[in-house]
């Protein structure tokens, strides 16, 4: 895909959509890159007032998969809600700010390059001591002191893609990883015991592990509430439910309260590559408003409701199996007829939909991480991947039975 892109390529309403979603797709930024002339000149315009350098840390939580076989969903979130505090409440207090929405099991945080990376890897290491003592789950946690692109209240930028992909696929639980941009800032006479972690230096250096050193001093936690996307309601009833997990008629009435059966379609689209990343970036963009573009035309024939678009992912959630298959189908062959390859997955279940507090949607729930790994864990582009659930609410034979083990969990699956 390395034809630009045509404005006439998208519904005349979609770049009229108002949008100030924390996360959400920086339209009014795409169409002005659509009705460039996408070079690398011009992205490095339209970018340079989004660009900041500092810290950005993520984290991604260890063992998640197992656990959803375990407990339910309310019981988890407030699992992971406990070690999201600590991240915060110690990030904040040394300056840091969150960036994006924290629904799911990640965390990300920014820090200005004012920060001393001894307090930094101070910090971290605290983080991960309250959270071994206080939490029921793991995190692994990456560092990466470079420059981004702060859009919407995302940071943006192949830096901080990589050391989110860091977090989320190359540390275990427990773990704290930095950057050779952090390393190399260290003092010679550091108290910090880091070893190389990669032979191979990644696009961003080596990569280095931190595994023991002096936690913060004459630091106080500060407001464990990090920004929540969960309205005020919920959040004091997960709160709440976080003190007494043990409860479990108050875990019933809870799931009564807000979960709600839904079927979940998740659809990827493909990534594109390019010499210049900033180029590949506005590309991408372009390629998920045409995603969004494509699901709000076909909602439009059915009654489902889109989650989100953001990055490659489109999540979408309907109360009929039939019509979501139906959804699903009509989206991977309007996608392939404008030459964009991407996967699906389709589970079903209980889920918690909410709204955020500042605009938008989002979701948490069993399904959306079934339909996850079943698409881009194991999934090819350009196939449609059904749950063991779906297949009690259609057709499937026309699909191929799989069955493959995925974070340690086995899994049977549905091709076509």
């Amino acid at each position: 895909m390395t034809n630009k892109t045509d404005i006439n390529q998208y519904s005349p309403a979609l770049f009229d959509i108002t949008q100030d979603i924390i996360g959400s797709l920086p339209l009014r930024l795409i169409k002005q890159w659509v009705e460039s002339e996408q070079t690398q000149e011009v992205a490095l315009q339209l970018l340079e007032s989004y660009k900041v350098k500092g810290y950005s840390v993520s984290s991604d939580s260890a063992g998640l998969t197992k656990l959803t076989k375990q407990k339910g969903l309310l019981e988890i979130l407030a699992i992971l809600n406990q070690p999201k505090e600590v991240v915060y409440s110690f990030g904040s207090a040394i300056g840091g700010k969150g960036v994006g929405i924290w629904a799911a099991d990640n965390t990300q945080m920014f820090y200005l390059e004012s920060v001393r990376p001894e307090t930094l890897l101070s910090a971290l290491l605290t983080i991960q001591r309250e959270i071994s003592k206080r939490c029921q789950i793991k995190i692994g946690m990456g560092a990466h002191l470079g420059e981004f692109y702060d859009i919407n209240g995302g940071l943006y930028g192949l830096e901080a893609d990589i050391i989110e992909e860091i977090a989320e696929n190359k540390t275990e639980g427990g773990e704290i990883v930095i950057s050779e941009s952090i390393y190399e800032l260290l003092p010679s006479d550091h108290n910090f015991t880091i070893v190389k972690k990669t032979e191979v230096p990644t696009k961003i250096g080596h990569i280095f592990r931190v595994t023991d050193g002096p936690s913060l001093s004459d630091v106080q936690p500060g407001d464990m509430k990090y920004p929540i996307p969960y309205s005020e309601t919920f959040y004091a009833d997960l709160v709440d439910y976080e003190n007494r997990l043990t409860d479990t008629e108050f875990g019933k009435q809870l799931a009564d309260k807000y979960l709600v059966n839904k079927v979940v379609v998740l659809i990827e689209r493909e990534t594109t590559e390019a010499e210049a990343h900033d180029v590949a970036m506005f590309t991408n963009l372009s390629v998920s408003a045409r995603l969004k573009d494509v699901g709000l035309r076909l909602l439009e024939q059915s009654k489902g409701i889109e989650i989100k678009v953001v990055g490659p992912l489109g999540i979408y959630v309907f109360d009929e199996a039939i019509t979501a298959l139906s959804f699903a189908q009509a989206f991977r062959q309007e996608l392939a007829a404008q030459g964009v390859a991407s996967r699906i997955g389709m589970d079903a279940g209980p889920v918690l939909v909410f709204d955020l507090s500042f605009g938008g949607k989002d979701i948490a729930g069993n399904p959306v991480n079934i339909a996850s790994k079943m698409a881009q864990d194991k999934g090819q582009f350009g196939k449609l991947y059904l749950s063991s659930t779906m297949k009690e609410l259609v057709d499937v034979s026309q699909f191929i039975e799989m069955t493959y083990t995925v974070s340690g969990v086995e899994i049977t699956i549905y091709e076509g």
